[in-house]
Order: C-alpha cells, then sequence, then structure tokens
C-alpha cells in the first residue's frame, strides 16, 4: 500500500511537469550555446555561394512570343508523358484514350517546364501591366542554396559541386515529400496517380549537357528568351537588358550566349518596345537562383514570390538545428532536466 504520507502523482501531472522541465532546459540551454557578440547573429550560418562554374537559364520575358515550343522541347527531351487536366479533358479527348494536345497548365510531375500568361483589363499591349499581357516561363531555378537539398533526409536532392545544378536521385528518394513542401517557388511536384509515384523537377537536361547539348528549351527556343549559359556570363548579359532604353535597337543571342555548348546559334537584332524593370528576378532572391529572369513586368503580377528574404532559408534552419547541437549540448541538457524532473517526481513512490 502507498504511504498516506507520501506524494501520488498521475500520469498526466508527470507528462505535464516533463514538458515544463525539458521547455526550461532548452531555453536554458540555447542561451548558453546561442551567446554570441552582438554584431553576429550565431543562429544563422552563411549563406552558400554558387559554384564558379554555375550553369543556368536567363529567360527575357519581352522576347517570349508564347508559342510554348520550349514545352514540347522540354517533354520530348526527357521523355514525359502528356498533362490534360479534369478541366479539359471534355475537348481534348480526341475520341479515344490519347489526348489530341498536349495542354498544361501548372508545373506537375508530367511537366518541368511551363508558360504561363499574364493579362489586364483589355490584355492590348504585350508587355504592359495596365491594359496588357506578358509571359512568364516556370521551372526549378536552381537555387545557390536550396531549401529542397537543405530538408531531404537521405540525401536524394543534392547540388552538384561543378555545375550547381539541383538533382532529384528517385532511388534514393523515401517519398517523405519535405522537397515539395519547402520549396518557395513551389517546383518540386510528386506524381500521386501513379503506385510508385517519384518527385519530378527540372534537372537541366544534364542529360543533354553531357553530350554538349543544350537543355531542350533553350535548344528550340526561336527568339532566345530563353538563354542558356554561365550564370555569371547569365547576369552580366541581363545586366546589359536592364539598361537598354525604348527606341533602341539590341542584339539578343541565341542557344548558349558563349556558342560552345549546342555549337554556335545566331542571333538577331530587335528593336526595345518596353521598359526593362531594373530588378533581375533570381539575382538575390533567397540567397540567388542560377535560372535567372528579365521582364517589363513587375514580377510580382507574373506571380513569382518577391517578398523573400536576400539569404535562403537553410540559413536560419540549418543555422539553429547546429548551434542546438553543437556539442551535444542542448540535448544533454534537455535529457538532464527530464531525468531530473522523474526522479524527483517518482522517488517517493512504493510499490502496493
Amino acid at each position: 500500500m502507498m504511504s498516506k504520507n507520501k506524494t501520488s502523482v498521475s500520469r498526466r501531472g508527470f507528462l505535464r511537469n516533463a514538458v515544463k522541465g525539458s521547455a526550461a532546459a532548452a531555453a536554458a540551454a540555447c542561451t548558453t550555446v546561442v551567446a554570441a557578440p552582438p554584431e553576429a547573429n550565431a543562429l544563422v550560418r552563411p549563406p552558400k555561394p554558387l559554384p564558379p562554374d554555375a550553369v543556368g537559364l536567363l529567360y527575357d520575358s519581352t522576347l517570349c512570343i508564347g508559342c510554348k515550343a520550349c514545352v514540347t522541347a522540354c517533354k520530348e527531351v526527357n521523355h514525359m508523358p502528356p498533362d490534360v487536366g479534369p478541366a479539359q479533358q471534355g475537348w481534348n479527348a480526341g475520341g479515344g484514350d490519347k489526348p489530341i494536345y498536349d495542354s498544361p497548365v501548372e508545373l506537375s510531375a508530367k511537366t518541368l517546364n511551363v508558360i504561363k500568361a499574364y493579362s489586364h483589363g483589355t490584355g492590348a499591349t504585350k508587355d504592359s501591366a495596365e491594359n496588357g499581357f506578358a509571359f512568364i516561363k516556370r521551372q526549378c531555378l536552381h537555387c545557390a542554396d536550396p531549401s529542397c537539398v537543405s530538408v531531404c533526409p537521405v540525401s536524394a536532392m543534392t547540388k552538384d559541386a561543378k555545375t550547381g545544378i539541383v538533382n532529384h536521385d528517385p532511388s534514393a528518394c523515401i517519398g517523405c515529400r519535405y522537397c515539395v513542401l519547402s520549396c518557395p517557388f513551389g517546383v518540386p511536384k510528386y506524381d500521386y496517380n501513379d503506385a510508385f509515384g517519384e518527385i519530378k523537377k527540372c534537372q537541366l537536361c544534364k542529360q543533354q549537357l553531357a553530350k554538349n547539348e543544350l537543355p531542350g528549351c533553350a535548344d528550340v527556343c526561336p527568339t532566345g528568351a530563353t538563354l542558356f549559359g554561365r550564370t555569371e556570363d547569365l547576369k552580366a548579359e541581363a545586366r546589359r537588358r536592364t539598361a537598354l532604353k525604348v527606341g533602341e535597337y539590341a542584339h539578343f543571342p541565341r542557344g548558349d550566349i558563349a556558342g560552345k555548348v549546342g555549337g554556335p546559334r545566331s542571333g538577331h537584332e530587335k528593336l526595345v518596345e518596353a521598359a526593362y524593370q531594373t530588378h533581375i528576378y533570381g539575382e538575390k532572391e533567397l540567397g540567388g537562383t542560377q535560372c535567372l529572369a528579365v521582364s517589363a513586368v513587375p514580377f510580382d503580377k507574373l506571380n513569382l514570390p518577391t517578398n523573400v528574404p536576400e539569404n535562403g532559408y537553410p540559413t536560419l534552419s540549418e543555422g539553429i538545428q547546429h548551434t542546438l547541437y553543437a556539442g551535444m549540448i542542448a540535448p544533454a541538457t534537455v535529457f538532464a532536466g527530464l531525468a531530473y524532473l522523474a526522479h524527483r517526481n517518482t522517488k517517493n513512490h512504493t510499490d502496493e
């Protein structure tokens, strides 16, 4: 029998006290570990720079004519099936099992690259935010400090040390879909229609690059709206374009900006008809991206996230994780707190 003078502790009471003790111990651990000079934030790790030879794409919305040749080429090069949504099946059934057209409206497990349109009012003027329209290309931006790589528990998502391309290895993937939830651009997609569904995303046609051939989208673009090259070279080209004035004639290259991958291509001269935004999308967003964009229409109207920090989210999430687990001080402190509470709340118990 338990003595009347002994303290009785219920399971609920013990768990309540344990949670309180854990929180207190964790707070104490953080106070101890995170101490840093006032000018430094110990919870944020330094951002990761792009590899010197990182490659990517420059998309120029003012050059895009919405032909979607890039979408078709992406499907062919990467052996992707047609993408027909429920709202399109009535007119796109083809009288049989196969659709007449590949008609994707958004990125999906079947579509790695898609052209979307912005329109306002009468939609009469191209590249005008008022009563106009514009195009935007959606695909993986290949971040300098990618969230998908940071959260992947099995390293199925990796960033190539030389090219910077963010790759996905389906043989290592466990289907947790953390990458889907973590990507601020909504790029990785999971195939829910397959019993053995996989994550799908643009990998910059790395199989084509290995053969010194261009990514499908850049290879077929008739106007050079999608341009391939070293990211640093593409940044310089983007700065040149955003400095152009309306009424000027300018040269616009096609294929590879350096004329190496896929061989040299002839560019073309074009009159600048709409003033470029000075903002180069991807130059600073979330630590920078290897795929950049320029436009005459503000990027928030093109449905790209603009209210984002200049450092990638992993700089904070990994910084907190590494700080808390440095030397295993925080976990040891929490464990000690729980052990103390367990001992304190059970020392007066006796078996019946």
